[in-house]
């Protein structure tokens, strides 16, 4: 049965998501400030840069800073029950994704049968569930969105599923949120409709037209495109696209989506990439899950702010990647293995299920904020494994205030107890340690720690 660990967020305001944003000068701005708390809230934000404005009452921050710098601010959030503030790095220069994405994307559910209504209830559950009260922001549509003939001008239009991108566009961005869109180089998408082949100018202004925010550029039919698998031809098609999204008048998060083709992390960043697939399709098992996550360890050093290694999509919730779904079939310690792994990762998170069905446990997965704290971390350093067996693994992420964020999992078919000792992680003496997914003190430590994981689950602790 599934077991809640995340305690509910109270009716005192908390302020929380990334610390750090990043965006171009002079391009649209657009962010919600992620704050839980007895409704209404009232939100303040001092220092704004000239240029941008704040909704007090939704707490979304608009407009465009023209001047590129770093500019401090700070937000504050109250309601009748109190108050929270804490500073907001922005950073207008030229990275984006200076934490890793954090949303929805249609695929792992819907498939090909995505449609603008789909969309449009993502948004408003991601809303309403609390999603991204707690810095969940993207809203992307995956394959199936595409007419099966380009405009007599060769522009790329919406088959009747999206009879109005610019209004489903507009309906994400009026809730604070952003949208992403997906394509492929080569003439055909995975699913059969059209790619961006030859049009890469002409499809990333039309994007840019639309409102969107994040392209996702999956590699697809250009197989048969790519004279062979050199580095050069794996390079080519997003070196491509990164020029054409250079020059339009928007920001638009490049995720290059081929599979870790060619040991992309070593070169994603070069070609513009902010996130790149480092693996194939995940599957809602174990074998799959924890067979991709525990082996992101080769590409450990190429993570950081603008450039995500990336595992692939949630699966939790109800999946189902068409028309019928149903729910993961990860256990629940598998679950919170699935989501401690990723935070530890530094890896982008985008919900893979149908927001309209979210129960209470996955809301629970998704809404704890120093689990998320782990992922959104401004150093941006990706976990590697300090200690290892068949039956489990501990792995240590570095953050950026000095503490240590760890992970015990447990990979054998029994309830076992996983300890580490300090000399493994780099530290003696004593520690304090805190349960991440209780949020709770479990006292101090001296040179050892260890406790009860149940078979597949995780002890998910911050060392400082």
């Amino acid at each position: 049965m599934p077991y809640i660990l995340t305690p509910r967020a109270g009716d005192i305001p908390r302020i929380n998501g990334a610390r750090v944003y990043g965006q171009r000068p002079g391009h649209p701005f657009l962010f919600l400030i992620p704050a839980t708390g007895k409704e209404p809230l009232t939100y303040a934000a001092e220092n704004l840069p000239e240029g941008l404005s704040l909704d007090v009452k939704t707490g979304i921050i608009s407009g465009a800073v023209k001047k590129a710098g770093t500019y401090i601010i700070h937000l504050s959030v109250s309601n009748e029950k109190g108050k929270d503030s804490r500073d907001l790095k922005i950073v207008i220069g030229k990275d984006l994704a200076l934490t890793p994405p954090l949303g929805w994307n249609s695929w792992n559910c819907w498939g090909l049968s995505v449609d603008a209504e789909k969309v449009k209830a993502a948004a408003d559950n991601m809303l309403s569930t609390g999603l991204a009260r707690h810095g969940w922001s993207f809203i992307n549509i995956d394959d199936g969105w595409e007419a099966p003939k380009r405009a007599a001008n060769g522009e790329i239009v919406p088959n009747e599923k999206f009879p109005d991108m610019n209004n489903v566009t507009g309906y994400v961005h009026s809730k604070g949120m952003k949208m992403g869109i997906y394509s492929s180089p080569g003439p055909l998408t995975c699913g059969g409709y059209l790619g961006t082949y030859q049009h890469e100018q002409q499809d990333a202004k039309t994007w840019a037209k639309w409102g969107l925010d994040y392209i996702k550029y999956d590699w697809c039919s250009y197989s048969h495109i790519a004279k062979n698998n050199s580095l050069e031809e794996l390079k080519k098609p997003y070196i491509i696209m990164h020029d054409a999204l250079s020059k339009v008048d928007r920001d638009i998060v490049f995720s290059l989506c081929q599979y870790g083709m060619g040991e992309v992390w070593k070169w994603g960043a070069e070609v513009g990439g902010n996130l790149w697939r480092t693996t194939g399709d995940i599957t809602d098992s174990w074998e799959s899950m924890s067979g991709i996550g525990f082996n992101q360890t080769l590409n450990t050093q190429f993570a950081g702010p603008g450039h995500w290694n990336d595992p692939d999509m949630l699966v939790v919730g109800w999946v189902g990647w068409g028309p019928s779904l149903h729910p993961s079939r990860l256990t629940a310690s598998e679950q919170y293995t699935h989501i401690s792994l990723w935070a530890l990762l530094s890896a982008p998170m985008l919900i893979g299920c149908d927001l309209t069905r979210l129960d209470d446990f996955t809301l629970n997965l998704l809404c704890n904020d120093e689990v998320l704290d782990i992922d959104q971390d401004p150093l941006g350093k990706q976990a590697a494994p300090v200690d290892k067996t068949e039956t489990y693994q501990v792995w240590k992420k570095q953050m950026e205030d000095g503490s240590l964020a760890i992970g015990l999992f447990n990979t054998g078919n029994t309830e076992s107890v996983v300890g580490i000792d300090f000399s493994k992680l780099g530290i003696s003496g004593k520690h304090a340690i805190r349960d991440c997914w209780r949020q709770k003190d479990l006292g101090e430590f001296e040179n050892h720690f260890e406790g009860k994981v149940p078979s597949h689950g995780v002890l998910l602790v911050r060392i400082r």
